[in-house]
């Protein structure tokens, strides 16, 4: 292991631990200060969409963007801009006195929140194709540290004050912009930058672009179903269980650090040896088919116990997003990687702006239904529905790329293959 990885894995995984914690810490309070300028819970709804929506909107345009600036200007300098950015974001959002004001710091963040493609696009720099998946396990593993934590603090700041959580979050992102100032070394060499082409820092001509790497394809679509899936559960899911199971802020605060330990569990000490046992292709398999069925099991629960042992079932589902990170790494040349990642991040931010879209309306239908009544699950029904259609397209994918690969080993040798004299 080199200097540079010593000195630059640790700052990533605390950046993306912090920039998690620091969206977790909001998390549980952010509809309680959207309350705070509403008069109706359907009004506080809405806007709640309105912001993820925006959120999400403003990180699909500048994804890509932030990471083609890092092919350009090396992954240090747009990292460390971004962090300071953050920091200033939390801290605003909490000194807001309108809703206006609150949307305005929701866009800034949305911008900013997009290094998350940056951490990846140095990480990649850093490591070998063969050791790319696990080094992307390390930061999911980081990421599920981070929400771990991060809803847990929020939810106990949260009780001395709506907006402390937003001032602690500020705190980390600036303490971490100093602490890369001083230790974060440059991993992208000058000779291996390359000039800012805007056609392809285009959000979707990112997403074309990314499509034609060889060996990924279809898997755009698989990524993109994939995330759509667990968005929608992600926007539903305080709203589902409060209505079906009563919870409070502890039961919400607790299920999400179920999840985050799963996550951290998975990514940090498991994933290596998943990736041994399957191999990145049949780990994607194994994931979409476990996330599919507790996406099915979330919506058919009846008691709150139920979801716990739903997330601990579905431990295969917590590899697939880095073995697919892995693939599309892997596809992208070394001059490309920070434009790749931020065409994955945006891809990401768009069904981000998707998903609540998708999941608030159908939700409020399905709540003026008995709590009971089972298509109070619905939400969760149209996840298991667009996991299983990745499933479906993955294996297609896959088998094609064998079928192309054992085509190729056939046609080679007859190439190499000296003619008879006559």
């Amino acid at each position: 292991m080199t200097a540079t990885r010593r000195a630059s894995i640790p700052f990533i995984l605390v950046t993306v631990l912090i920039d998690m914690m620091g969206i977790g810490l909001i998390l549980p309070v952010i509809p309680s200060l959207v309350g705070e300028f509403t008069t109706s819970v359907e009004a506080q709804a809405y806007w709640y969409g309105a912001l993820s929506f925006t959120f999400g909107f403003t990180q699909f345009i500048c994804a890509p963007l932030l990471g083609a600036l890092s092919d350009r200007f090396g992954r240090r300098l747009v990292l460390l801009l971004s962090i300071g950015g953050l920091g200033t974001m939390f801290l605003l959002s909490g000194l807001v006195g309108s809703l206006g004001a609150l949307l305005a710091t929701r866009i800034l963040g949305g911008a900013l929140a997009s290094n998350i493609s940056v951490a990846n696009a140095y990480v990649a720099d850093i490591s070998t194709p063969d050791n790319r998946a696990k080094s992307f396990g390390m930061i999911g593993a980081a990421f599920g540290v981070g929400f771990i934590l991060g809803p847990m603090i929020g939810g106990l700041v949260g009780g001395i004050g709506v907006r402390l959580p937003f001032f602690v979050a500020a705190g980390l992102a600036f303490v971490n912009f100093g602490y890369g100032l001083l230790v974060l070394p440059e991993s992208l060499a000058p000779e291996r930058r390359r000039p800012i082409d805007l056609r392809k820092a285009n959000p979707f001509a990112a997403l074309l672009g990314l499509a034609r790497l060889q060996g990924v394809g279809m898997l755009v679509t698989v990524i993109a179903l994939t995330n759509l899936a667990q968005f929608v559960l992600h926007v539903v899911w305080v709203l589902f269980n409060t209505f079906r199971f009563g919870w409070g802020p502890p039961e919400i605060g607790a299920s999400f650090f179920a999840i985050g330990v799963m996550s951290a569990v998975v990514q940090g000490g498991l994933l290596g040896r998943l990736l041994e046992t399957f191999g990145e292709r049949r780990l994607v398999l194994a994931g979409l088919g476990s996330a599919t069925l507790a996406y099915v099991g979330f919506g058919l629960a009846t008691q709150g116990w139920m979801m716990y042992v739903i997330v601990l079932a579905s431990l295969l589902s917590f590899g697939v997003a880095s073995a697919l990170s892995a693939i599309v790494s892997k596809a992208a040349s070394e001059t490309e990687q920070g434009l790749a990642m931020g065409s994955l991040s945006s891809l990401n931010s768009l069904v981000a702006v998707i998903a609540p879209l998708l999941g608030i309306p159908l939700f409020a239908r399905v709540s003026r239904l008995p709590r009971t009544d089972v298509w109070v699950g619905a939400p969760f029904f149209l996840s298991a529905f667009l996991c299983a259609t990745a499933l479906g397209l993955a294996v297609w994918h896959f088998a094609r790329e064998r079928a192309r690969a054992a085509t190729t080993r056939r046609v080679a040798p007859k190439k190499d293959r000296p003619r008879r004299s006559s």
